[in-house]
């Protein structure tokens, strides 16, 4: 038996011991470094129980400041995603077209809001609201970080369902435009399903950089989410700066974990249904035919 594998050769007795060796490297380095910053914060008085109790014995921080962050990031990113999904689906196949009206505005479109930063964006949005609408303040770092937000990430994910559609074999689209179907079908019932799976891991990295970029808003527009809590947290807590700020960033892990977990189970049912034997056709009560393999008799596959 080969030990080559299908990317790389197996490694053998040498390498696997000098592989564990640098793990094992890598591990003392990583716990030096956890050391050396646990010994810094200790030194700075960072560590005394003064600093983080707020956040395990008074409820009122919880409920008073963080959960309402926490769902001002979570309407900030969910009116973003909402938006910006079938918005850059919409521009990623635009960008496909055969008509070149179509095609060169959308590409257009695209290369000019994926080239701007997203945090200029967002103030370009909040002072076009204040000088041409009548939002009120309080409402209006909302629809500034969401305008922000959607203009930038609907142009990427223009560009991940572009490569997405295009990484399909050509032989899909052949075989469509063989049975007569147009290219508007073809590219919604044939090449967009196929190529969900793929575009699957990128979307959803961008759904996390979604959740994240909420807190530019809150950072320099005014917008309640979630990091802004910081200032209102240190203010009537004291000196609970990094304490805080590890607190919040837990919660953001456990949140884009949430996600990615969510996104992998869904990847994993999407590709084991495409690993159906078959067809089913229902002809009636009694009546079921299942397309599988055909059978070839031996003589003539060869």
């Amino acid at each position: 038996m080969s030990n080559l594998s299908v990317l790389y050769d197996a490694p053998g007795p040498r390498a696997k011991a000098r592989n564990i060796l640098y793990s094992v490297v890598f591990l003392l380095l990583l716990a030096l470094a956890l050391w050396w910053a646990l010994d810094t914060m200790a030194d700075k008085n960072q560590l005394e129980a003064a600093k983080w109790e707020p956040f395990v014995a008074d409820g009122r921080v919880w409920t008073t400041y963080l959960i309402p962050g926490l769902l001002n990031t979570l309407k900030a990113a969910f009116l973003s995603i909402v938006i910006a999904l079938p918005l850059g689906a919409l521009f990623g196949m635009a960008r496909l077209s055969d008509h070149r009206w179509v095609r060169v505005p959308a590409g257009a479109v695209v290369e000019f809001f994926r080239s701007i930063p997203v945090l200029l964006m967002m103030f370009f949005a909040n002072a076009a609201y204040a000088q041409f609408t009548d939002l009120s303040s309080d409402v209006r770092p909302l629809y500034a970080v969401v305008t922000g937000l959607v203009l930038y990430n609907a142009s990427v994910i223009a560009e991940i369902v572009r490569a997405g559609i295009l990484s399909l074999p050509s032989g899909q689209t052949d075989a469509a435009k063989a049975i007569g179907m147009r290219k508007g079908q073809i590219m919604l019932y044939v090449l967009l399903p196929q190529a969900v799976t793929a575009m699957l891991p990128a979307l959803v990295s961008q759904l996390v950089v979604i959740v994240k970029d909420t807190a530019l808003g809150g950072a320099l527009l005014g917008y309640m989410e979630l990091l802004s809590q910081v200032r209102v947290i240190t203010a009537n807590y004291g000196a609970n700066t990094i304490a805080a700020f590890t607190v919040i960033a837990l919660i953001f892990i456990v949140l884009n974990f949430l996600l990615t977990s969510f996104a992998s189970w869904l990847e994993g049912r999407l590709r084991r249904g495409k690993r159906s034997t078959g067809a089913v056709l229902h002809g009636g009560a009694d009546t079921e035919m299942e397309f599988d393999e055909p059978h070839v008799e031996p003589h003539a596959r060869k």
